[in-house]
């Protein structure tokens, strides 16, 4: 059964690079550009993988809301926070709200997914990942 993953990036070229980078037949990717679309998409069904924005649409806190949302809808998610932006009010606020991992833009590829092989979600880099092992907060940037 595929891994469900929810990525959340207001800006389109990452947002589909990112979409094409789990665009593998053991994903089944839902790309969003909203807070509000990310809504409505943690309300449809959980996610094992979310990577976020922090900043969506101009608002400072847009990703944030998403994490807060997806600490409810979807607990068992390791959620990657992917900001332009790493102060460190948004790192401590990314990891309080439920961040397993804090990326600094522009984030690497490979580096994404290597995350998401450490819990057993496969891309094209990592096709064949270990199985899942649980979520551990850390930062990265």
């Amino acid at each position: 059964m595929p891994r469900p993953i929810l990525i959340i990036e207001d800006e389109q070229s990452i947002r589909e690079s990112l979409a094409d980078l789990f665009d593998v037949a053991l994903t089944s990717v839902t790309a969003v550009a909203t807070l509000e679309d990310a809504k409505t998409a943690l309300a449809a069904k959980p996610y094992d993988l979310i990577l976020s924005d922090i900043r969506l649409g101009g608002k400072r806190d847009g990703g944030l809301q998403v994490m807060a949302a997806a600490g409810l809808l979807s607990p068992e998610a390791t959620v990657i926070a992917l900001t332009a932006f790493p102060d460190q009010d948004n790192r401590l606020a990314s990891l309080r709200l439920g961040a397993t991992y804090f990326l600094e833009k522009p984030a690497d590829l490979e580096t994404i997914a290597s995350i998401a092989a450490k819990h057993g979600v496969a891309s094209t880099i990592y096709p064949n990942p270990e199985p899942a092992a649980p979520a551990q907060p850390t930062t990265a940037s």
